[in-house]
C-alpha cells in the first residue's frame, strides 16, 4: 500500500513507528525552509526508515535522542550504501522534534569549571552587568584574561592576591611579539581592564594595571587598500542579474560600493530599515549605533528587483537571505564576504584584497578625489571620531605631492 506525503513524496509502505505522526509536519517544515524537492524526498525517506528502525527496537518517542540517530546510521551503513547527507538529515529531524517538544531537549554535558574559568566568568559578568560594555568588547577581552589566568595559575586554585608585576610583564613579553600590533594593543588593554577589576574587588592593593608594558601601535601606519573605480564597474557588470542569486549579489555589492557599508551592516539589514517614501536607509553601525543614509535610485532599484524577483518566501525580516536551504538571513558578515570573494574570482579581478572593506575604502578615496571634505566622508561612513577619517588623506597622492620638499642634493 503506497503512502503520499504532501503530494511530493511517494512511499511504497505506510508510515509506522514512533515518529509516524510527525513525518508530514517535518516535510512541511523542510519545504518552508526552501529545501529542493530532491533534498526533501531524501530527508523524509531517511526519517521514515529511522522511525521504522525505532519501532523494531521498541524505542518510545519520548526516549528518542541523538544517540539513537548514531545507532541507526551504523545499522544503515551495514545494509545500504551511506550518503553524505544522511547525518545532516537526521540532525534536522532531531532538531525539528526538539523544537516541537516532541522529544526532550538535549541536556548539556556536566562540565566542572576550573578555578581560572570561574574567575574569568565572574569578570565577564562584571563587564556585562556593572560596566555594560558592548558584547563585542567582552568577546575580545575574555580570551586574553583566560590565557593570563592559565599562564599564572595553570589548573591550580586562583589566588589573585598572589599576582605580581613580574607575572604581568612576563605574560606580555611572551605573547606580544607574535601578535599583530593591533592585537597586541588589545591584549594590553584587556589586561589593564582585568587588573583594575581585581583591585576593585579588593584582592590586591597595588595598581598592577600600571605595570602592563606599553606596546607600540602607531595609528594610521598603513595605506587603505581601496578597490579602483574601474574594477568596481567591471565587477558590477559581470553579475548575472537574470538569476535570483545574481540580483541578490548585485544589490549587496552596490550597497558596499555606493554607500560604503560594512559587511555586517549589509548582512543585518531588515525590511523595516528602508523608508521608501523618503528614500532613507537606517543602518546599524558599530556599538549598536544607528544612522541614516540616503538611498540612491540605483541602489533602490537593485534592492527592489531582488525583493520582487529574487528573494525567496520567508518569515525572516532580513533583506538578504541565503540562496540555499535553510533559507534564512546571513548568520554574520561572513556571508557578505563570501559574495565578494566569489564575485571577484568569477570576474577575474585582481583586487587589493578579497574582503568587503575595500569597497568602503574605494568610495572614500573617490569622494576625496572629487573634492569631498573629510567631514562629509566621515558622515557617510558613519565615523563617530573625525580622527578615523584622516587616514584617507594618505590616498590623495596629488595633494601630498604639493607638500613634498625638494631633495637638497638636486637632480642627479
Amino acid at each position: 500500500m503506497k503512502c503520499t506525503i504532501n503530494d511530493q513524496v511517494v512511499l511504497s509502505q505506510p508510515l509506522e513507528g514512533p515518529l509516524a505522526a510527525h513525518i508530514v509536519s517535518f516535510a512541511q517544515s523542510l519545504s518552508a525552509q526552501g529545501y529542493s524537492l530532491q533534498s526533501l524526498k531524501r530527508q523524509v525517506r531517511i526519517a521514515v526508515c529511522f522511525s521504522r528502525w525505532l519501532k523494531q527496537n521498541s524505542v518510545d518517542v519520548r526516549c528518542v535522542g541523538a544517540d539513537h540517530a548514531v545507532g541507526y546510521l551504523r545499522y544503515r551503513a551495514r545494509h545500504v550504501r551511506p550518503c553524505r547527507g544522511d547525518l545532516a538529515a537526521l540532525k534536522h529531524l532531531i532538531d525539528f522534534l526538539r523544537r516541537g517538544e516532541v522529544i526532550p531537549a538535549e541536556e548539556p554535558p556536566v562540565y566542572r569549571l576550573t578555578s581560572a574559568e570561574r574567575c574569568a566568568q565572574e569578570y565577564e559578568q562584571y563587564l556585562r552587568e556593572a560596566r555594560a560594555l558592548a558584547r563585542a568588547t567582552i568577546i575580545n577581552y575574555m580570551p586574553v584574561v583566560r590565557d593570563f589566568l592559565k599562564d599564572c595559575f595553570g589548573d591550580r586554585r586562583v589566588t589573585l592576591a598572589r599576582l605580581r608585576a613580574s607575572d604581568v610583564v612576563r605574560f606580555v613579553q611572551h605573547r606580544a611579539p607574535s601578535l599583530h600590533p593591533k592585537s597586541a594593543k588589545l591584549l594590553t588593554t584587556a589586561l589593564r581592564s582585568f587588573l583594575r577589576y581585581v583591585r576593585y574587588r579588593g584582592d590586591i592593593m597595588l595598581n598592577l594595571a600600571a605595570t602592563v608594558p606599553v606596546v607600540a601601535n602607531w595609528s594610521m601606519t598603513a595605506i587603505p587598500r581601496a578597490i579602483a573605480a574601474n574594477q568596481v564597474r567591471q565587477l558590477l557588470s559581470s553579475i548575472d542579474r537574470h538569476t535570483a542569486m545574481g540580483r541578490r549579489d548585485y544589490a549587496v555589492l552596490l550597497l558596499l560600493a555606493r554607500l560604503g557599508l560594512r559587511s555586517s551592516e549589509v548582512a543585518f539589514l531588515e525590511l523595516d530599515d528602508i523608508d521608501w517614501n523618503t528614500g532613507r536607509l537606517t543602518v546599524r553601525g558599530n556599538n549598536s549605533q544607528r544612522y541614516e543614509l540616503p538611498l540612491s535610485a540605483e541602489v533602490g532599484r537593485a534592492i527592489t528587483s531582488y525583493l520582487r524577483h529574487g528573494r525567496p518566501q520567508s518569515a525572516s525580516r532580513r533583506i538578504f537571505l541565503r540562496a540555499k536551504a535553510p533559507v534564512t538571513g546571513f548568520r554574520g558578515p561572513g556571508g557578505v564576504g563570501s559574495i565578494v570573494r566569489h564575485s571577484l574570482k568569477r570576474a577575474g579581478i585582481n583586487a587589493p584584497s578579497c574582503g568587503a572593506h575595500q569597497f568602503r575604502h574605494g568610495l572614500a578615496t573617490e569622494m576625496l578625489r572629487h573634492g569631498a571634505s573629510l567631514g562629509e566622508i566621515g558622515e557617510l561612513l558613519g565615523h563617530r571620531n573625525p580622527e578615523t577619517t584622516k587616514i584617507y588623506t594618505k590616498v590623495d597622492i596629488l595633494a601630498l605631492r604639493t607638500l613634498a620638499v625638494p631633495w637638497p642634493g638636486g637632480v642627479r
